[in-house]
Protein backbone atom coordinates (compact mmCIF):
# COMPACT_ATOMS: atom_id res chain seq x y z
CA UNK A 1 0.00 0.00 0.00
CA UNK A 2 1.13 3.14 -1.17
CA UNK A 3 2.26 6.00 2.23
CA UNK A 4 1.51 9.70 1.54
CA UNK A 5 1.63 11.38 4.87
CA UNK A 6 3.51 14.38 4.39
CA UNK A 7 4.75 13.99 1.04
CA UNK A 8 4.26 17.08 -1.28
CA UNK A 9 2.15 15.23 -3.83
CA UNK A 10 1.41 16.96 -7.19
CA UNK A 11 -2.02 16.42 -9.20
CA UNK A 12 -2.21 16.87 -12.96
CA UNK A 13 -5.88 17.86 -14.22
CA UNK A 14 -9.07 18.38 -11.81
CA UNK A 15 -11.33 16.56 -13.44
CA UNK A 16 -13.26 13.93 -12.04
CA UNK A 17 -10.05 11.68 -11.44
CA UNK A 18 -7.90 14.25 -10.57
CA UNK A 19 -10.49 16.08 -7.68
CA UNK A 20 -11.07 12.57 -6.20
CA UNK A 21 -7.78 12.06 -6.35
CA UNK A 22 -6.43 15.08 -4.56
CA UNK A 23 -9.35 14.16 -1.32
CA UNK A 24 -8.39 11.00 -1.05
CA UNK A 25 -4.44 12.53 -0.64
CA UNK A 26 -5.51 15.14 1.42
CA UNK A 27 -7.36 12.96 4.26
CA UNK A 28 -3.83 10.72 4.35
CA UNK A 29 -2.02 13.91 5.49
CA UNK A 30 -0.17 14.86 2.16
CA UNK A 31 0.56 18.11 0.90
CA UNK A 32 -1.51 18.61 -2.53
CA UNK A 33 -1.48 20.53 -5.03
CA UNK A 34 -3.64 20.40 -8.61
CA UNK A 35 -2.80 22.16 -11.55
CA UNK A 36 -4.69 22.32 -14.43
CA UNK A 37 -4.39 24.12 -18.00
CA UNK A 38 -7.96 25.60 -17.84
CA UNK A 39 -9.24 28.46 -16.47
CA UNK A 40 -12.28 29.06 -13.99
CA UNK A 41 -12.92 25.66 -12.88
CA UNK A 42 -14.98 24.81 -9.82
CA UNK A 43 -12.48 24.25 -6.65
CA UNK A 44 -15.34 23.62 -4.02
CA UNK A 45 -14.43 20.67 -1.94
CA UNK A 46 -10.28 21.14 -2.30
CA UNK A 47 -9.95 23.62 1.13
CA UNK A 48 -7.17 21.82 2.10
CA UNK A 49 -5.62 21.70 -2.01
CA UNK A 50 -3.24 24.43 -3.19
CA UNK A 51 -5.15 24.63 -6.75
CA UNK A 52 -3.43 26.55 -9.88
CA UNK A 53 -5.31 27.11 -13.01
CA UNK A 54 -4.11 28.03 -16.00
CA UNK A 55 -1.07 26.14 -15.85
CA UNK A 56 1.01 25.00 -19.18
CA UNK A 57 3.82 23.74 -17.10
CA UNK A 58 5.25 22.94 -13.62
CA UNK A 59 9.12 22.83 -12.29
CA UNK A 60 9.63 19.83 -10.07
CA UNK A 61 9.90 22.01 -6.98
CA UNK A 62 10.23 19.09 -4.67
CA UNK A 63 6.93 16.89 -5.25
CA UNK A 64 7.49 13.50 -4.55
CA UNK A 65 4.98 12.10 -6.23
CA UNK A 66 2.89 12.67 -9.41
CA UNK A 67 -0.93 11.39 -9.66
CA UNK A 68 -1.84 11.82 -13.54
CA UNK A 69 -5.21 12.13 -14.87
CA UNK A 70 -5.97 9.60 -17.70
CA UNK A 71 -7.62 12.48 -19.84
CA UNK A 72 -4.46 14.20 -20.52
CA UNK A 73 -2.10 13.29 -23.51
CA UNK A 74 1.33 12.28 -22.06
CA UNK A 75 3.20 14.27 -25.14
CA UNK A 76 1.14 17.56 -23.77
CA UNK A 77 3.34 19.93 -22.72
CA UNK A 78 2.26 20.04 -19.11
CA UNK A 79 2.45 16.38 -18.83
CA UNK A 80 6.56 16.78 -20.52
CA UNK A 81 7.15 19.60 -17.86
CA UNK A 82 7.01 16.92 -14.98
CA UNK A 83 8.10 14.01 -16.39
CA UNK A 84 10.61 13.54 -14.02
CA UNK A 85 8.66 12.73 -11.09
CA UNK A 86 7.75 9.65 -9.57
CA UNK A 87 4.42 8.85 -11.47
CA UNK A 88 1.21 6.87 -10.62
CA UNK A 89 -2.59 7.08 -11.97
CA UNK A 90 -5.36 8.08 -9.96
CA UNK A 91 -6.71 4.70 -11.13
CA UNK A 92 -4.00 2.89 -9.15
CA UNK A 93 -3.02 4.90 -6.07
CA UNK A 94 -7.38 4.10 -5.41
CA UNK A 95 -6.39 0.33 -5.63
CA UNK A 96 -3.31 0.46 -3.84
CA UNK A 97 -5.47 2.73 -0.75
CA UNK A 98 -8.67 -0.06 -1.24
CA UNK A 99 -6.46 -2.73 -0.71
CA UNK A 100 -9.10 -5.01 -1.75
CA UNK A 101 -9.80 -8.27 -4.33
CA UNK A 102 -10.72 -6.74 -7.68
CA UNK A 103 -12.15 -7.59 -10.85
CA UNK A 104 -10.73 -5.25 -13.92
CA UNK A 105 -12.31 -5.08 -17.29
CA UNK A 106 -10.85 -3.55 -20.33
CA UNK A 107 -11.33 -3.45 -24.02
CA UNK A 108 -12.58 -1.23 -26.87
CA UNK A 109 -15.79 -2.01 -26.80
CA UNK A 110 -18.29 -3.88 -24.19
CA UNK A 111 -16.41 -2.85 -20.98
CA UNK A 112 -19.03 -0.78 -19.43
CA UNK A 113 -21.99 -3.45 -20.42
CA UNK A 114 -19.50 -6.10 -18.89
CA UNK A 115 -18.55 -4.27 -15.54
CA UNK A 116 -21.97 -3.74 -14.74
CA UNK A 117 -22.81 -7.25 -15.82
CA UNK A 118 -20.20 -8.32 -13.03
CA UNK A 119 -21.32 -6.00 -10.53
CA UNK A 120 -24.95 -7.27 -10.90
CA UNK A 121 -24.50 -10.70 -11.01
CA UNK A 122 -21.69 -10.37 -7.72
CA UNK A 123 -24.41 -8.53 -5.32
CA UNK A 124 -27.36 -11.21 -6.88
CA UNK A 125 -24.75 -13.77 -5.76
CA UNK A 126 -24.54 -12.31 -2.07
CA UNK A 127 -21.05 -10.82 -2.69
CA UNK A 128 -20.41 -7.23 -2.25
CA UNK A 129 -19.19 -5.22 -5.43
CA UNK A 130 -19.46 -2.08 -6.84
CA UNK A 131 -18.73 -0.85 -9.97
CA UNK A 132 -16.18 1.50 -10.19
CA UNK A 133 -13.22 3.58 -12.55
CA UNK A 134 -13.89 4.55 -15.84
CA UNK A 135 -17.02 3.61 -15.64
CA UNK A 136 -18.22 6.77 -13.75
CA UNK A 137 -16.62 6.77 -10.31
CA UNK A 138 -12.85 7.61 -9.58
CA UNK A 139 -11.76 4.38 -7.31
CA UNK A 140 -9.72 7.42 -5.13
CA UNK A 141 -13.65 8.42 -4.21
CA UNK A 142 -14.78 4.99 -2.81
CA UNK A 143 -11.79 3.85 -1.15
CA UNK A 144 -13.61 5.08 2.50
CA UNK A 145 -16.01 2.24 1.68
CA UNK A 146 -13.73 -0.28 0.28
CA UNK A 147 -13.41 -2.32 3.46
CA UNK A 148 -17.21 -3.01 3.27
CA UNK A 149 -17.00 -4.85 -0.16
CA UNK A 150 -16.10 -8.00 -0.89
CA UNK A 151 -14.50 -7.21 -4.43
CA UNK A 152 -13.74 -3.69 -6.35
CA UNK A 153 -15.19 -4.05 -10.32
CA UNK A 154 -13.40 -1.81 -12.10
CA UNK A 155 -13.96 -0.54 -15.43
CA UNK A 156 -10.31 0.33 -16.66
CA UNK A 157 -9.49 2.14 -20.28
CA UNK A 158 -6.34 2.45 -22.31
CA UNK A 159 -5.57 5.93 -20.81
CA UNK A 160 -5.74 4.52 -17.22
CA UNK A 161 -3.67 1.50 -17.97
CA UNK A 162 -0.30 3.31 -19.67
CA UNK A 163 0.90 4.07 -16.52
CA UNK A 164 0.36 0.73 -13.89
CA UNK A 165 3.15 0.29 -11.91
CA UNK A 166 1.96 -2.60 -9.64
CA UNK A 167 -1.65 -2.83 -10.71
CA UNK A 168 -2.88 -6.72 -10.19
CA UNK A 169 -6.59 -8.02 -10.52
CA UNK A 170 -7.24 -11.06 -9.80
CA UNK A 171 -9.29 -11.59 -12.10
CA UNK A 172 -8.75 -9.51 -15.40
CA UNK A 173 -11.17 -9.33 -18.85
CA UNK A 174 -10.46 -8.16 -21.97
CA UNK A 175 -13.92 -7.81 -24.18
CA UNK A 176 -12.10 -7.15 -27.23
CA UNK A 177 -9.47 -5.62 -29.09
CA UNK A 178 -11.05 -2.83 -32.15
CA UNK A 179 -9.13 0.22 -33.85
CA UNK A 180 -10.11 3.28 -31.27
CA UNK A 181 -8.04 6.50 -30.04
CA UNK A 182 -5.52 7.01 -33.12
CA UNK A 183 -5.59 10.64 -32.11
CA UNK A 184 -3.28 9.03 -29.58
CA UNK A 185 -1.74 5.94 -30.36
CA UNK A 186 0.70 5.88 -32.80
CA UNK A 187 -1.39 2.75 -34.14
CA UNK A 188 -2.74 -0.74 -32.95
CA UNK A 189 -0.14 -2.26 -31.69
CA UNK A 190 0.85 0.76 -29.26
CA UNK A 191 -3.23 0.58 -28.44
CA UNK A 192 -3.06 -2.92 -27.98
CA UNK A 193 -0.27 -2.99 -25.69
CA UNK A 194 -1.45 -0.16 -23.03
CA UNK A 195 -4.63 -2.66 -23.55
CA UNK A 196 -2.51 -5.75 -22.41
CA UNK A 197 -1.37 -4.13 -19.44
CA UNK A 198 -4.50 -4.96 -17.23
CA UNK A 199 -2.44 -8.46 -17.59
CA UNK A 200 0.52 -7.28 -16.68
CA UNK A 201 1.70 -7.55 -12.90
CA UNK A 202 -1.15 -10.86 -12.71
CA UNK A 203 0.34 -14.05 -11.52
CA UNK A 204 -0.02 -17.50 -11.98
CA UNK A 205 -3.27 -17.43 -9.33
CA UNK A 206 -4.59 -15.15 -10.88
CA UNK A 207 -7.16 -15.21 -14.04
CA UNK A 208 -7.17 -13.47 -17.72
CA UNK A 209 -10.59 -13.58 -19.31
CA UNK A 210 -9.80 -12.70 -22.66
CA UNK A 211 -12.15 -12.91 -26.14
CA UNK A 212 -10.35 -15.16 -28.55
CA UNK A 213 -9.92 -13.16 -31.27
CA UNK A 214 -8.43 -10.41 -28.95
CA UNK A 215 -6.02 -13.16 -27.83
CA UNK A 216 -4.67 -14.27 -31.14
CA UNK A 217 -3.56 -10.49 -31.48
CA UNK A 218 -1.90 -10.50 -28.75
CA UNK A 219 0.27 -13.34 -29.70
CA UNK A 220 1.38 -11.47 -32.81
CA UNK A 221 2.50 -9.00 -30.83
CA UNK A 222 4.61 -11.22 -28.44
CA UNK A 223 2.39 -10.21 -24.89
CA UNK A 224 2.67 -12.73 -22.30
CA UNK A 225 -0.23 -13.42 -19.89
CA UNK A 226 1.51 -14.95 -16.80
CA UNK A 227 -2.18 -16.11 -15.35
CA UNK A 228 -4.22 -18.71 -16.87
CA UNK A 229 -6.50 -17.91 -19.88
CA UNK A 230 -10.07 -18.32 -20.30
CA UNK A 231 -11.42 -17.42 -23.89
CA UNK A 232 -14.75 -16.60 -25.00
CA UNK A 233 -16.01 -15.97 -28.80
CA UNK A 234 -19.15 -14.99 -30.74
CA UNK A 235 -17.75 -16.48 -33.64
CA UNK A 236 -15.05 -19.20 -32.74
CA UNK A 237 -16.12 -22.61 -31.26
CA UNK A 238 -12.24 -23.48 -30.32
CA UNK A 239 -13.09 -20.84 -27.21
CA UNK A 240 -14.03 -21.76 -23.95
CA UNK A 241 -17.10 -20.04 -24.03
CA UNK A 242 -18.83 -20.01 -27.65
CA UNK A 243 -21.89 -18.43 -29.21
CA UNK A 244 -24.13 -21.59 -31.15
CA UNK A 245 -26.93 -19.35 -32.99
CA UNK A 246 -28.46 -18.46 -29.60
CA UNK A 247 -26.97 -20.30 -27.11
CA UNK A 248 -23.98 -19.38 -25.36
CA UNK A 249 -22.17 -23.00 -24.64
CA UNK A 250 -19.49 -23.98 -22.71
CA UNK A 251 -16.19 -26.22 -23.13
CA UNK A 252 -14.94 -25.89 -19.62
CA UNK A 253 -14.83 -28.49 -16.96
CA UNK A 254 -17.59 -28.83 -14.82
CA UNK A 255 -19.75 -26.46 -17.15
CA UNK A 256 -20.01 -28.83 -20.08
CA UNK A 257 -23.36 -27.80 -22.79
CA UNK A 258 -25.65 -24.95 -22.94
CA UNK A 259 -25.64 -22.67 -20.31
CA UNK A 260 -27.89 -19.46 -21.34
CA UNK A 261 -30.37 -18.46 -24.48
CA UNK A 262 -29.90 -14.88 -24.92
CA UNK A 263 -33.60 -14.39 -25.74
CA UNK A 264 -33.90 -15.33 -22.36
CA UNK A 265 -32.08 -11.44 -21.27
CA UNK A 266 -32.38 -8.24 -22.69
CA UNK A 267 -29.44 -7.84 -24.46
CA UNK A 268 -28.94 -8.58 -28.28
CA UNK A 269 -26.53 -9.28 -30.16
CA UNK A 270 -23.54 -11.25 -30.59
CA UNK A 271 -21.37 -8.67 -28.94
CA UNK A 272 -23.52 -8.44 -26.31
CA UNK A 273 -23.15 -12.46 -26.17
CA UNK A 274 -19.66 -11.94 -25.63
CA UNK A 275 -20.13 -9.43 -22.81
CA UNK A 276 -22.33 -12.56 -21.09
CA UNK A 277 -19.85 -14.90 -21.60
CA UNK A 278 -17.16 -12.87 -19.88
CA UNK A 279 -19.55 -12.55 -16.83
CA UNK A 280 -20.42 -15.82 -16.81
CA UNK A 281 -16.54 -16.86 -16.88
CA UNK A 282 -15.59 -14.42 -14.60
CA UNK A 283 -18.69 -15.61 -11.79
CA UNK A 284 -17.13 -19.11 -12.46
CA UNK A 285 -13.35 -18.03 -11.46
CA UNK A 286 -15.04 -16.91 -7.92
CA UNK A 287 -16.91 -19.87 -7.22
CA UNK A 288 -20.37 -18.58 -7.99
CA UNK A 289 -23.37 -20.74 -8.36
CA UNK A 290 -24.31 -21.18 -11.70
CA UNK A 291 -27.91 -20.97 -11.62
CA UNK A 292 -27.71 -17.91 -9.53
CA UNK A 293 -25.46 -16.31 -12.18
CA UNK A 294 -28.12 -17.08 -14.75
CA UNK A 295 -30.96 -16.17 -12.89
CA UNK A 296 -28.73 -12.46 -12.54
CA UNK A 297 -28.07 -12.13 -16.17
CA UNK A 298 -31.83 -12.86 -16.95
CA UNK A 299 -33.09 -9.80 -14.77
CA UNK A 300 -29.90 -6.97 -16.16
CA UNK A 301 -31.10 -4.04 -17.65
CA UNK A 302 -28.38 -2.03 -19.72
CA UNK A 303 -27.83 1.39 -19.11
CA UNK A 304 -28.35 4.34 -21.17
CA UNK A 305 -27.26 5.00 -24.40
CA UNK A 306 -26.39 1.51 -25.05
CA UNK A 307 -28.59 0.80 -28.09
CA UNK A 308 -31.78 2.01 -25.95
CA UNK A 309 -34.99 1.84 -27.24
CA UNK A 310 -35.91 5.57 -26.42
CA UNK A 311 -40.10 5.13 -28.29
CA UNK A 312 -41.95 4.61 -31.72
CA UNK A 313 -43.59 6.96 -33.61
CA UNK A 314 -45.40 5.36 -36.71
CA UNK A 315 -44.22 2.12 -36.69
CA UNK A 316 -40.64 3.43 -36.46
CA UNK A 317 -38.46 2.64 -33.67
CA UNK A 318 -35.87 5.34 -32.41
CA UNK A 319 -32.35 3.87 -30.92
CA UNK A 320 -29.77 6.02 -29.01
CA UNK A 321 -26.69 4.64 -28.52
CA UNK A 322 -24.66 7.15 -28.06
CA UNK A 323 -21.71 5.97 -26.36
CA UNK A 324 -20.77 3.89 -29.78
CA UNK A 325 -17.75 6.33 -29.80
CA UNK A 326 -16.08 4.24 -32.23
CA UNK A 327 -16.44 2.69 -35.61
CA UNK A 328 -16.83 -1.54 -34.45
CA UNK A 329 -18.75 -0.39 -31.86
CA UNK A 330 -21.18 1.89 -34.34
CA UNK A 331 -20.89 -1.67 -36.65
CA UNK A 332 -22.35 -4.05 -33.78
CA UNK A 333 -25.42 -1.99 -33.00
CA UNK A 334 -26.22 -1.91 -36.49
CA UNK A 335 -25.89 -6.12 -37.02
CA UNK A 336 -28.30 -6.70 -33.86
CA UNK A 337 -31.43 -4.55 -35.48
CA UNK A 338 -33.74 -7.16 -36.74
CA UNK A 339 -34.58 -7.01 -40.48
CA UNK A 340 -37.81 -8.83 -42.01
CA UNK A 341 -36.58 -8.71 -45.54
CA UNK A 342 -33.45 -8.26 -47.28
CA UNK A 343 -34.13 -4.93 -47.74
CA UNK A 344 -32.14 -2.17 -45.74
CA UNK A 345 -34.33 -0.23 -42.81
CA UNK A 346 -32.23 1.70 -40.88
CA UNK A 347 -31.43 5.61 -40.68
CA UNK A 348 -28.57 6.29 -39.23
CA UNK A 349 -26.97 9.09 -37.64
CA UNK A 350 -23.43 9.31 -37.25
CA UNK A 351 -20.33 11.51 -36.83
CA UNK A 352 -18.93 13.78 -34.14
CA UNK A 353 -15.07 15.03 -33.06
CA UNK A 354 -12.34 13.73 -34.97
CA UNK A 355 -10.28 10.39 -33.42
CA UNK A 356 -8.10 9.22 -36.34
CA UNK A 357 -10.59 6.54 -37.88
CA UNK A 358 -10.67 5.24 -41.30
CA UNK A 359 -14.27 4.65 -42.21
CA UNK A 360 -14.36 2.79 -45.11
CA UNK A 361 -14.55 -0.77 -42.91
CA UNK A 362 -18.25 0.33 -42.52
CA UNK A 363 -18.79 0.41 -45.74
CA UNK A 364 -20.47 -3.33 -47.10
CA UNK A 365 -22.34 -3.17 -43.87
CA UNK A 366 -24.00 0.17 -45.06
CA UNK A 367 -24.86 -0.72 -47.95
CA UNK A 368 -26.53 -4.14 -46.60
CA UNK A 369 -28.31 -2.31 -43.80
CA UNK A 370 -28.23 1.09 -44.19
CA UNK A 371 -31.15 3.35 -46.12
CA UNK A 372 -29.23 6.90 -45.65
CA UNK A 373 -27.15 8.61 -43.17
CA UNK A 374 -27.26 12.02 -41.45
CA UNK A 375 -23.97 13.15 -40.66
CA UNK A 376 -22.85 15.64 -38.02
CA UNK A 377 -19.71 17.16 -36.54
CA UNK A 378 -16.39 17.47 -37.13
CA UNK A 379 -16.33 13.84 -39.37
CA UNK A 380 -19.23 14.62 -41.36
CA UNK A 381 -17.26 15.31 -44.50
CA UNK A 382 -14.77 12.33 -44.02
CA UNK A 383 -17.85 10.21 -43.73
CA UNK A 384 -19.85 11.40 -46.57
CA UNK A 385 -16.14 10.53 -48.48
CA UNK A 386 -15.94 6.89 -47.11
CA UNK A 387 -19.73 5.86 -47.43
CA UNK A 388 -21.54 7.89 -50.34
CA UNK A 389 -20.66 4.88 -52.73
CA UNK A 390 -22.58 2.91 -50.45
CA UNK A 391 -25.81 4.39 -49.07
CA UNK A 392 -27.08 7.83 -49.68
CA UNK A 393 -25.40 10.30 -47.01
CA UNK A 394 -26.21 13.75 -46.61
CA UNK A 395 -24.76 16.29 -43.88
CA UNK A 396 -26.66 17.77 -41.37
CA UNK A 397 -26.25 21.30 -39.05
CA UNK A 398 -26.70 19.34 -35.91
CA UNK A 399 -28.39 16.80 -34.12
CA UNK A 400 -31.74 18.15 -33.88
CA UNK A 401 -31.59 18.56 -38.10
CA UNK A 402 -30.69 15.26 -38.21
CA UNK A 403 -33.15 13.62 -36.31
CA UNK A 404 -36.13 15.78 -37.75
CA UNK A 405 -35.15 14.52 -41.59
CA UNK A 406 -34.39 11.04 -40.63
CA UNK A 407 -37.99 10.95 -39.13
CA UNK A 408 -39.38 12.45 -42.54
CA UNK A 409 -37.60 9.60 -44.18
CA UNK A 410 -38.35 6.64 -42.18
CA UNK A 411 -41.07 4.22 -43.18
CA UNK A 412 -43.14 1.52 -40.69
CA UNK A 413 -40.38 -0.83 -40.06
CA UNK A 414 -37.66 1.91 -39.74
CA UNK A 415 -35.32 1.98 -37.10
CA UNK A 416 -33.75 5.39 -36.82
CA UNK A 417 -30.46 5.34 -34.42
CA UNK A 418 -28.39 7.49 -33.34
CA UNK A 419 -24.72 5.84 -33.17
CA UNK A 420 -21.99 8.15 -33.84
CA UNK A 421 -18.78 6.02 -34.39
CA UNK A 422 -17.45 9.33 -33.11
CA UNK A 423 -16.37 11.14 -29.52
CA UNK A 424 -18.73 13.74 -28.90
CA UNK A 425 -16.46 16.69 -28.08
CA UNK A 426 -16.81 18.81 -30.74
CA UNK A 427 -20.74 19.30 -30.71
CA UNK A 428 -21.19 18.29 -26.80
CA UNK A 429 -19.46 17.54 -23.87
CA UNK A 430 -19.85 13.93 -23.27
CA UNK A 431 -21.47 10.85 -24.71
CA UNK A 432 -24.28 11.32 -22.01
CA UNK A 433 -24.97 15.06 -23.36
CA UNK A 434 -25.59 13.91 -26.65
CA UNK A 435 -27.42 10.64 -26.00
CA UNK A 436 -30.08 12.64 -23.64
CA UNK A 437 -30.14 15.75 -26.53
CA UNK A 438 -31.36 13.11 -28.73
CA UNK A 439 -33.91 11.73 -26.52
CA UNK A 440 -35.46 14.91 -26.01
CA UNK A 441 -35.71 15.74 -29.67
CA UNK A 442 -37.56 12.31 -30.40
CA UNK A 443 -39.14 13.11 -26.81
CA UNK A 444 -40.40 16.50 -28.62
CA UNK A 445 -41.51 14.18 -31.42
CA UNK A 446 -43.41 12.11 -29.69
CA UNK A 447 -45.23 14.68 -28.24
CA UNK A 448 -46.15 16.45 -30.89
CA UNK A 449 -47.22 13.56 -33.12
CA UNK A 450 -49.41 11.80 -29.92
CA UNK A 451 -50.58 15.04 -28.34
CA UNK A 452 -53.77 13.47 -28.62
CA UNK A 453 -53.45 10.09 -28.34
CA UNK A 454 -51.07 7.23 -26.82
CA UNK A 455 -47.36 7.66 -27.51
CA UNK A 456 -45.07 4.30 -26.91
CA UNK A 457 -43.68 4.21 -23.47
CA UNK A 458 -39.55 4.57 -23.19
CA UNK A 459 -37.55 1.84 -22.34
CA UNK A 460 -33.94 1.01 -21.67
CA UNK A 461 -34.09 -2.76 -22.53
CA UNK A 462 -32.37 -2.45 -25.72
CA UNK A 463 -34.59 -5.50 -27.33
CA UNK A 464 -35.61 -4.97 -30.92
CA UNK A 465 -37.86 -7.69 -31.50
CA UNK A 466 -40.77 -6.94 -33.95
CA UNK A 467 -43.22 -9.04 -34.15
CA UNK A 468 -44.52 -10.53 -37.75
CA UNK A 469 -47.61 -8.21 -37.92
CA UNK A 470 -44.80 -5.02 -37.68
CA UNK A 471 -45.61 -3.74 -34.49
CA UNK A 472 -42.67 -2.81 -32.29
CA UNK A 473 -42.44 -4.41 -28.91
CA UNK A 474 -39.94 -3.25 -26.60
Amino acid sequence: MIEVADKKVLVVGLGLSGRAAARLLASRGAKVTVVDTRTGLDVAGLDDVEVLLGVKSVSNDGFELLVISPGLSPDCELMRSVSRIRTIGEMELGWQCADRPTIAVTGTNGKTTTTQLIDHVLNACGRKSMAIGNIGKPVCDVVSEAAELDYLTIEASSFQLESVREFRPRVAVLTNITTDHMDRYDGMPEYAYAKANIFLYQRPSDTAIVQNEALAYLRTLDCDIAAPTVTFSASSRRADLHLDGDLIVSSLEGWEGPILAMQQTSLRGPHNAENVMATLAVGRELGLPLQKMVHALKTFRAAPHRCELVGEMNGVQFINDSKATNLDAMMKAIESIPCLSDEPNVWLIAGGSDKGFEFHDAGPLLARRVKGAFLIGETSGRMKSAWNLFTNCRPAEDLEEAVQAAAQKAELGDVVILSPACASFDQFSSYEERGNRFKEIVDGLLRTTYSGGHCTPTTTSGDFTINKNTEHQP
